[in-house]
């Protein structure tokens, strides 16, 4: 249970997966500094630096995580990695004192935050992988059906459903792609000392084994390293990490923006779920409040601000390095990680239990479907030999007393009143008049690009049919 009685970030509790949550914890992070001490032991055991015994009595100490005493020692000295390295050695009476043998402490806290960071941006990719499954079957549920598509906030044209899925669902498939290419190339410092140029390792390990020493602590930890860094790797990689969650944080921002627009009655079409229990407002008992939807713009909000702060460390960090992007990247790399993870966990909750109401679609696009055909039935009637200035008038003179028939609450008489008018009747039946001014017949190729779409994301993120 946390404690209440204190300050807790909502991260702690309120957002994020446990998962997450443990990822970036204080004991994972302990739990990675040693065992990067113990590869870098068990390495130098392999040059003859380090005796097997003392590698033993490190890995059976390894796990023997006490965070209080580690404090205790931190309060007297003022640095939190040595506190931890001086816990581990004290645990340790036979490989203690080997410990952290030629490093400096960005060997193991900079490669222990590229572990987190491709750890944290694999669980991303789970759960935007799951997302990408509840798109791929809405988009081709509905990528026949016509919906009203709307620009400048105002009735336009007939699309379909699922092609409106598609957009949000080819947006995600971007930042998917983009995140899978970071995964693949995240690196680590390495361990190169003080200012990256491994004197130290050189002094105790001889300039020539240098590099088969770090390919072999590479392949042990499963992590590719820089070739040049200084005191810490490079950055840039920061930030590229940040950029790309905010990136995924536009495209889930969007979505859910859209979600609240078309939840509103006055469009009705799509809502996120509501439980039973569910209040809406402390005051007004009728309110049906889009509050996951609202809560992913909120989040997408701090998510857009934090890749300023990761170009500032990359950009200041100077010559070798400074040491003024330590305390904001405790609260920066964690953060970034478990907003996009809680904007995805709640994206999924949405999606996958997303409301939509048929007869409100139907009712848009009988209101609103008839304006956007006349475009198409001038078209038509031109073609058949009808002067497009005199139809162009008439069409619009038709259309205006529409709108003000809509606003009496009346049901669009557009249709109909076009079919009773003798100068269209030259050119065209009122069949055909119907048939062309139909919503289904003026949504092009959206169906067959939506299901396209949706094929692509099956193949790339490996989804199977069901």
């Amino acid at each position: 249970m946390p404690d209440f009685e204190n300050y807790l970030s909502p991260f702690s509790w309120r957002y994020g997966s446990v998962e997450m949550r443990s990822l970036w914890s204080e004991s994972n992070k302990r739990l990675i500094w040693r065992q990067l001490w113990v590869a870098l032991a068990e390495v130098q055991c392999e040059f003859g630096l380090v005796k097997p015994e003392q590698v033993t009595d490190l890995r059976q100490h390894m796990a023997e995580i006490n965070i209080p005493h580690a404090l205790e020692i931190e309060a007297e000295i003022q640095h939190d990695l040595m506190a931890e390295l001086k816990t581990f050695a004290g645990q340790s009476p036979i490989g203690g004192g080997i410990l952290h043998y030629g490093a400096t402490s960005s060997d193991i806290e900079d490669n222990t935050d590229a572990l987190r960071l491709r750890a944290g941006l694999e669980i991303l990719l789970r759960s935007l992988s799951t997302l990408l499954e509840s798109m791929v079957a809405l988009i081709t549920k509905w990528a026949d059906i016509p919906v009203m598509a709307y620009t400048h906030l105002q009735p336009a044209e007939p699309t379909t459903l699922g092609y409106r899925l598609a957009l949000y669902g080819q947006d995600l498939l971007h930042d998917y792609q983009l995140i899978i290419d970071l995964v693949n190339g995240i690196m680590g410092k390495g361990f190169k000392g003080a200012v990256g140029t491994s004197a130290a390792y050189a002094e105790i390990l001889g300039i020539e084994n240098l590099t088969e020493f770090e390919i072999k602590l590479s392949q042990k930890l499963d992590l590719r390293f820089y070739s040049i860094a200084s005191q810490v790797y490079p950055r840039k990689q920061d930030y590229d990490i940040v950029s790309a969650l905010a990136g995924l944080g536009a495209s889930l921002h969007k979505l859910a923006f859209d979600i609240r627009l078309l939840q509103s009655p006055s469009i009705g079409e799509l809502a996120e779920p509501f439980g039973e229990s569910q209040i809406g407002s402390s005051a007004m008992p009728f309110k049906r409040n889009p509050i996951q939807s609202e809560k992913i713009n909120s989040l997408a909000r701090y998510l857009a601000t934090l890749p300023r702060i990761a170009w500032d460390n990359a950009a200041n960090s100077l010559l070798e390095r400074t040491l003024d992007d330590s305390a904001n990247r405790r609260i920066l790399l964690p953060e970034a990680c478990l907003t996009a993870d809680e904007m995805l966990l709640t994206a999924n909750k949405i999606i996958s239990n997303l409301q939509i109401d048929e007869a409100a679609i139907a009712r848009n696009l009988a209101t609103y479907g008839p304006f956007a055909a006349t475009e198409r039935l001038l078209m038509v009637l031109v073609k058949a030999g009808a002067d497009r200035q005199e139809m162009h008038a008439c069409l619009r003179s038709h259309a205006l007393k529409a709108w003000q028939t809509l606003e009496l609450g009346v049901d669009n008489p557009l249709i109909e009143d076009i079919c009773m008018d003798a100068k269209f009747a030259e050119y065209l039946s009122n069949q055909d008049i119907r048939q062309l001014m139909e919503a289904k017949s003026q949504i092009g190729d959206a169906p067959e690009r939506a299901r396209r779409l949706a094929n692509e994301i099956k193949e790339i993120v490996n989804i199977k049919s069901r």
